[in-house]
């Protein structure tokens, strides 16, 4: 059977019979051929699950019966009598996963057997099942009653109802319900083995033949469903069997048999279902330590979507979008929009990042925060040269969009939009003007985010100078506050700061402090590199969010380890040794253990053990992989300090291990799912460079550092979208790696 599903668009398709009212928007209609056969209320139709169940419960009319009283299923039940067998279900509701596996399995054993099915719980009472409070399936065997008066046996399916639990059920219910067989138990083999049920032999001999096939019968009504019962006749029987076991378990094909000694039916009952109990408890275990692995290509993200799959977040929050809303709300007004993919794990990490920020945003921001699936309209997302997904861009009237490229994180995407409420660079236009931005007072609500300001100083005659700061600035947006100073009084201003025109004035509002910094004959990418540069700290706290920022400079760590706050005497030998130079050849920076407790494990690789703090060690990441450690048993002051600098230039420190030098890329490469999808429509559409669409800020074109990855993508057709891969500012590598701890630190 082939379902084909379409979608219409009321405002441009000729369907006034089904869109000429307002609640008619609101359904979905099935058609066989030109005939409608039923329709359903769009929010009946809440997931895939819930699509299916109903589709099929339409087609599926006269298969399976839906009663809500006793009198229904005891009409059903006499009707069937000697004629057919009844496969009975209950679920707590229409569409759940449940009603899906019920359908599903109608759909293959309907003309078999008569299917019911109910969601009302009186009448499970009525009928006297045991457990009312989770969905599950009665097998009755009415087909063997010929008595009217009689009722038919019925046999529970223990495990969950899902579309394999019930074919495996139906299977064994099918299979005979007692075999003789007289050879030897570690040979035979039957379905239930292949259904990955296990086989109960009851020991019979010629004596008591008659007393042990009524006992293995009443076994086998017991076990039905849940294990193979057969009758070994021992005295036919080759090999030979303990003369004291009565019953003989298999549990699967290939193992060893159970010769067992049992007096009592019920012993027998417990001793199966307590057996297949813990390999369906050892397999579930199992399923949920290797489940975030399988088909994905970062475990983790997965796993944290998996994990927070319950939580209800306020999509209201971020206005969603749709092709026909997309332009007239960018146009409209300035917006964030978050392109994502519904099916794609990192998105919906993202997604409720974002759905954070606009937790934060909500009443104090004038700019709207939207988002866009597109996975349902991927047409847009190509027409907005989205080529990879989660993508934000910033959409603002008369200008052209950026795009956000920085970590995917609430806190830095809020850093985003709070710095780009300025046009960056800034035209200073007198010295008090630049005095006020300086000292952070003429944009002081925005020093949270920007602890750093920069302004270019130039004369008025220094165009190309001031063009290649102008596109540094523009380029930088959004990441940092940029300004511009070129009045005939700039000398005062460099008089002041002891600048060389042209050159730029790096203030640092929370050291208070002003440096300068000559540019003279540099190129706007040369500027870019030096303020990025002139923005990493002296000596940082490394985190799982900075690391890649630092690993950067190519640089071996000069780390310091500490439990909590770093000992300020730590602090300033080390800051001694850096302005003395002393460390220009690493990167030297510290990790708080209780910040970032991941840090105990990269110790605890690095040594065997978990050493005591504080620890300070050297990793040459870049070249070679070694980890020296500062001895422990000397205080980390700038005197011993230099000596160790020293026995490590001359190559008279041993290390203490070697991290490998393997990479970590994610387990599985990028596919190109909507490529897929999209084949025969890109077809029709040859590939080409929409000159509006690639109209988008140079602020993220050409940085080949952060961006390698665009290059790439640039080069495939504009209809490819993708999923994104995951060195977008290493910040999951960079999490990996801080949990492998085995090549970062």
């Amino acid at each position: 059977m082939e379902f084909q599903l379409q979608r219409v668009n009321c405002a441009k398709e000729e369907t006034s019979r089904y869109c000429g009212k307002e609640k008619d928007l609101m359904k979905a209609y099935l058609f066989r051929g030109n005939i409608l056969l039923r329709e359903f209320p769009t929010d009946t139709l809440f997931d895939v699950n819930a699509i299916i169940a109903h589709v099929l419960f339409a087609l599926l009319f006269n298969e399976v019966k839906y009663i809500t009283t006793l009198e229904d299923f005891q009409n059903i039940e006499n009707a069937l009598k000697g004629k057919a067998n009844i496969a009975f279900s209950y679920v707590r509701a229409i569409g759940t996963p449940e009603h899906r596996a019920i359908m599903e399995a109608a759909f293959v054993y309907g003309t078999t057997y008569q299917f019911v099915l109910t969601t009302e719980i009186a009448l499970l009472r009525s009928i006297g099942m045991e457990d009312i409070e989770n969905a599950h399936l009665y097998f009755f065997h009415c087909k063997p009653v010929l008595d009217l008066t009689q009722q038919c046996r019925r046999t529970l399916m223990g495990q969950p109802l899902t579309t394999l639990n019930i074919y495996r059920f139906i299977k064994s219910v099918e299979a005979p319900l007692l075999t003789e067989v007289a050879e030897d138990p570690q040979q035979v083999s039957t379905i239930h083995l292949q259904l990955g049920l296990p086989l109960v032999f009851i020991v019979s001999q010629q004596a008591t033949y008659e007393a042990d096939r009524r006992t293995a019968e009443w076994v086998a009504w017991r076990l039905l469903g849940k294990a193979g019962v057969l009758l070994l006749l021992r005295d036919s029987l080759e090999v030979d069997i303990p003369q004291q076991a009565n019953v003989v378990f298999k549990r699967e094909e290939g193992m060893p048999v159970e010769f067992l000694v049992f007096h009592d039916i019920d012993l027998i009952i417990s001793h199966v279902e307590n057996n297949v109990y813990i390999e369906e408890v050892e397999e579930d275990e199992d399923d949920d330590m290797e489940g975030p692995d399988m088909e994905i290509q970062d475990d983790e993200v997965a796993e944290t979507v998996y994990r927070d799959r319950k939580r209800q977040l306020p999509l209201e929050l971020a206005v969603e979008l749709t092709e026909e809303t997309f332009n007239a709300t960018v146009t409209a007004s300035d917006s964030i929009v978050l392109f994502y993919a519904g099916w794609q794990a990192v998105s919906m990490a993202f997604l409720q990042s974002y759905i954070d920020l606009a937790i934060k945003l909500k009443g104090t921001s004038t700019i709207l925060l939207t988002r866009i699936n597109c996975a349902d309209w991927s047409d847009v997302c190509t027409k907005q040269n989205v080529t990879e997904f989660p993508v934000v861009k910033m959409y603002k009237k008369g200008k052209n969009p950026v795009s956000y490229a920085g970590m995917l994180g609430t806190e830095d995407l809020l850093k985003f939009i709070q710095l780009n409420r300025i046009s960056c660079p800034v035209n200073i236009t007198s010295v008090r003007e630049a005095e006020e931005y300086l000292s952070g007072e003429l944009y002081k609500d925005l020093i949270s985010y920007a602890s750093v300001s920069i302004l270019g100083l130039f004369s008025p005659n220094m165009t190309i100078a001031k063009e290649d700061f102008i596109e540094a600035g523009k380029y930088l947006k959004g990441y940092v506050v940029t300004g511009i100073y070129s009045e005939d009084d700039v000398s005062i201003l460099s008089n002041k700061y002891t600048a060389t025109l042209p050159a730029l004035l790096l203030a640092r509002h929370k050291e208070g402090k002003i440096e300068s910094i000559p540019i003279a004959n540099t190129h706007a990418q040369d500027i870019v590199q030096i303020i990025t540069n002139s923005l990493l700290e002296t000596f940082p706290e490394i985190t799982v969010e900075n690391l890649p920022t630092y690993l950067r400079l190519q640089k071996p760590l000069f780390i310091l380890f500490s439990d909590d706050s770093i000992n300020p005497e730590h602090k300033k030998a080390i800051l001694t040794l850096v302005k003395g130079k002393h460390l220009d050849l690493f990167t030297p920076c510290w990790l708080n253990l209780k910040n970032t407790p991941v840090g105990r494990g990269i110790l605890q690789a690095y040594f065997g053990v978990l050493p005591p703090t504080p620890l300070l060690v050297v990793v040459n990441l870049h070249s070679g992989g070694q980890v020296f450690a500062f001895p422990s048993d000397q205080a980390i002051t700038e005197q011993n300090l230099l000596l160790w600098l020293k026995k490590l230039e001359a190559g008279l420190e041993s290390h203490i291990t070697i991290l490998p030098a393997q990479e970590w890329k994610p387990p599985l490469p990028a596919y190109n799912f909507l490529r897929m999808m999209d084949a025969a429509a890109s077809s029709h559409h040859p590939a080409r460079k929409d000159p509006e669409c690639m109209k988008e800020t140079v602020v993220q074109e050409n940085d080949k550092e952060q961006h390698e990855d665009r290059s790439a993508n640039r080069k495939e057709p504009t209809e490819t979208l993708r999923i994104k891969r995951w060195n977008r500012s290493n910040v999951f590598k960079a999490e990996k790696s801080f949990r492998h701890d085995n090549k970062e630190l």
